[in-house]
């Protein structure tokens, strides 16, 4: 019986850190970004669409994440991913923007 109770402990301690872990670009935008930004919903640039993201562009990578973290016209602040840290962000950019680099 100890040695379920230590397991359970050591379990439930490794817990918080596998919720945490980071996601990737994709995940982001696969289960976040995409609702607007594949279909050009409210104005967002779609991804792949050069026209559309080349103004943007211009901004740089910094500029971007700030946008995408303070929001802009129709995109609230992080869009819909309320959770997501900078990096999750910059990540779902990199993956939006990186086929037209």
């Amino acid at each position: 019986m100890k040695k379920v109770l230590i397991l359970a402990a050591a379990a439930a301690m490794l817990l918080p850190a596998a919720a945490n872990a980071e996601r990737t670009g994709e995940e982001v935008y696969k289960t976040k970004c995409f609702v607007c930004h594949d279909f050009g919903i409210a104005g967002a640039p779609k991804k792949g669409d050069a026209a559309a993201w080349e103004p943007r562009l211009v901004k740089g990578a910094d500029g971007l994440l700030a946008t995408a973290t303070s929001g802009i016209l129709a995109m609230p602040p992080k869009g819909t991913c309320m959770d997501c840290t900078d990096a999750e962000l910059a990540a779902a950019i990199e993956h939006m923007t990186s086929d037209l680099k």
